[in-house]
């Protein structure tokens, strides 16, 4: 992952925000629109597109183009600031690669201790019951 290349590859829109505000509010556009074509990108390789892909395909568009949004703050800056966060910590939880599970038997103890608490329900259980008239 080259994150100058991607860097230069973000575009940004600044919008209107929404909901309710004052006098300032309809003429100012605070809220940032950041849109990023996975397939036209030069920044990541082949691998890494098809992981991203994978991890993120109901967050594409059809195009294959991921947009993110932010108004939070007050400023057009900030917001941009924390919409290219965001942007970069999703791909980087996309392309994080889990841990494989390595299955372990269990302990000797454990097994023991196991049966031992089903012996102790079962006497439990057989205590509830009604005696037999033999």
């Amino acid at each position: 992952m080259n994150k100058e290349q991607i860097l230069r590859e973000l575009n940004f829109k600044a919008i209107r925000s929404s909901g309710a505000g004052g006098q300032h509010v309809n003429k100012v556009s605070s809220k940032v629109e950041l849109s990023f074509s996975l397939e036209a990108s030069q920044g990541f390789s082949k691998v890494e597109k098809s992981q991203i892909l994978r991890k993120l395909e109901t967050r594409l568009t059809k195009d294959g183009v991921l947009i993110l949004q932010c108004d939070e703050a007050r400023s057009q800056h900030k917001n941009k600031q924390l919409v290219i966060k965001r942007f970069f910590s999703l791909l980087k939880k996309a392309l994080e690669v889990p841990k494989k599970r390595k299955p372990t038997k269990p302990s000797k103890s454990s097994i023991e201790k196991r049966l031992k608490s089903k012996k102790m329900d079962s006497s439990k259980k057989m205590n509830r019951q009604k005696p037999s008239l033999d």
